[in-house]
């Protein structure tokens, strides 16, 4: 049996696209919901799509349920797994308690977990029970907050805000000025000049209704550990884990943004975390756990949950390795599917992250360049997407570090793994 999978995004993220084709690969029927303009129509899986719509959100989730009827949930983002505990409660209030909250159950795991994996307090309070190595944090309220906490911990110190992502709600301040404009940045609701360059410039209308009803958001603070960031990504299954993806970050985009370049490892500690929440939570599907690994000690200090599919989610990286292949096995009840293992580095170049953060970028040579050479339109979308980043973009900016040398005129060929491919790259 090939069970069905709806992925279920609010964003444009490159890696949806990847995790759709992976679960593809492994044996499942795949549609979305997705914006329009979402990389996933530049691939095989583009003509079963459904229209996310940003202003009618749950509206077009459960539409989109109801056409698939979908053996399990994907959510490929922080908002979209939002979207999916808020129409499970909405369902609930309706008296509607049937087959759509029990695919949702299904899914995600125990609905007591649900508002877990928003608040970060109570998240860490929740693993610290069980026996796993946190940073000292707390919820702060005002400034007064602030410089209590300030304090107590000293400096540098970290200041984050609940429902964010991608870095965009993380702050490290060295400073006590620092650290009081962190804070009314971080608890604001998104300034309208902001929201309305989303809606219209990047027909990203998520900020909205933050906007409109005046959220604020509840603001952490957290003691920093000075280390080394990691990340690992689990497929689990009704409180037990599947299979399981553990990386050291070798590079950022930013700061406090998303890994470029991670390193496959082993930590037991990782891993005894990752069990110990995945049990307590009664989670199900794909997720991922953040972590710092102590500089002077090598202990490894959980930071957050990510309650969705992260960017590394789609790596195939052999038996116990391969998240969508170990999802697909426990839904249809059969044995894991054998899959190739994609590489033999442990070094990974997450592509396109990579390369649009240096195109000249050593680890594009030395690591394994993660490049979905079998889906070319996606490719040359990802290539073109980044060109309108960059001013100063060309073909050879990119090609350079992993297609052979060639003339200017030429049409560009690659020949991964003995395979050729032309493709137009554009010049944006």
């Amino acid at each position: 049996m090939n069970p069905k999978v709806l992925v279920v995004t609010t964003s444009r993220w490159v890696p949806t696209a990847r995790l759709a084709m992976a679960l593809d690969n492994a044996g499942c029927t795949v549609e979305a919901v997705c914006p329009s303009h979402h990389p996933l129509r530049k691939t095989r899986l583009g003509r079963k799509i459904h229209r996310y719509r940003d202003l009618m959100p749950l509206g077009s989730i459960k539409d989109a349920i109801v056409a698939t009827k979908p053996d399990l949930i994907i959510p490929g983002d922080d908002l979209a797994t939002r979207h999916l505990h808020e129409l499970y409660c909405r369902e609930q209030r309706h008296g509607k308690a049937g087959e759509l909250c029990e695919l949702i159950e299904h899914s995600l795991g125990a609905p007591q977990s649900f508002p877990v994996v928003y608040e970060r307090t109570t998240f860490m309070e929740r693993a610290q029970e069980e026996g796993v190595r946190i940073p000292k944090s707390e919820v702060i309220t005002n400034i007064e907050g602030v410089k209590r906490w300030a304090a107590g911990s000293g400096f540098p110190t970290v200041l984050k805000a609940d429902g964010t992502s991608g870095g965009d709600g993380v702050r490290v301040v060295h400073t006590l000025e620092e650290a009081e404009r962190a804070f009314r940045a971080l608890q604001a609701p998104p300034l309208l000049s902001r929201a309305v360059k989303r809606a219209l410039l990047d027909q990203d209308k998520r900020l909205l209704w933050p906007y409109l009803l005046r959220r604020r958001a509840v603001v952490n603070a957290q003691a920093f550990i000075a280390g080394r960031e990691a990340t690992s990504a689990i497929a689990c299954w009704q409180g037990r884990i599947l299979a399981e993806l553990h990386f050291e970050v070798l590079k950022k985009a930013k700061e406090a943004g998303p890994s470029t370049v991670v390193r496959l490892i082993e930590n037991a500690e990782m891993s005894f975390a990752a069990e110990k929440i995945v049990r307590r939570l009664n989670l199900c599907g794909l997720h991922g756990f953040d972590f710092m690994l102590e500089a002077k000690t090598g202990n490894a200090y959980l930071l957050e949950i990510n309650p969705r599919a992260t960017q590394v989610g789609h790596l195939a990286l052999g038996p116990g390795r391969d998240l969508p292949a170990a999802l697909c096995a426990a839904v249809s009840g059969e044995r894991v599917r054998a899959t190739r293992k994609v590489t033999e580095n442990d070094a990974i170049a997450l592509f396109p992250q990579e390369w649009i953060r240096d195109p000249n970028s050593p680890f594009l040579q030395s690591a394994y360049h993660d490049i979905p050479w079998e889906e070319p339109e996606l490719v040359n979308d990802c290539i073109r997407m980044s060109g309108k980043q960059r001013a100063w973009y060309t073909k050879q900016n990119w090609l350079r570090p992993f297609l052979p040398v060639r003339s200017s005129s030429s049409p560009v060929t690659a020949r991964p793994e003995h395979r050729t491919m032309e493709m137009d790259c554009g010049t944006k």
